[in-house]
């Protein structure tokens, strides 16, 4: 049997070493990129309740078609330039469901639950705010209190 000198099996470790070193670092490289994925699109933020008088809901989109919402709610804030303007809460949908009973009930107050993250995605919708549940419905002249 035939052994290589001891040159060459020093290059052969050599090789290796590097090659576990450039594995290490493209593990860690997908682990931080995969970490950092989950924490911007997929970790909820925060959630919470918004009311208001739906003014309009949509399904658009080029590629991605999502449905995507809008309230107005109730009070004034300052607009740029010494204006005021209503406030508007935009939104994306999360499901058909949700779409078609905001869609049939236009014009109504309603008490929305949402979900926000800190990026969006487009198949999810076009805002970090995504409507997951109706919380209630009254008709829009009609206060709840």
């Amino acid at each position: 049997m035939e052994t290589l000198p001891i040159e060459n099996q020093k290059g052969a470790n050599k090789r290796s070493g590097c090659r576990r070193y450039f594995f290490m670092v493209l593990l860690a490289l997908i682990v931080l990129g995969g970490g950092y994925v989950y924490w911007h699109y997929y970790n909820v933020f925060g959630d919470g309740v918004k009311s208001g008088i739906l003014k309009n809901v949509v399904r658009k989109g080029q590629i991605f078609k999502t449905f995507e919402g809008e309230l107005i709610q109730a009070g004034i804030k300052g607009a740029v330039g010494g204006g005021a303007q209503s406030n508007n809460f935009v939104f994306s949908i999360e499901s058909k469901r949700i779409y078609d009973t905001l869609a049939i009930h236009s014009g109504k107050r309603f008490d929305l639950h949402y979900k926000e993250y800190r990026g969006a995605l487009p198949w999810r919708g076009n805002t970090v705010y995504i409507v997951d549940s109706i919380i209630a419905m009254t008709d829009a002249g009609v206060s709840p209190f």
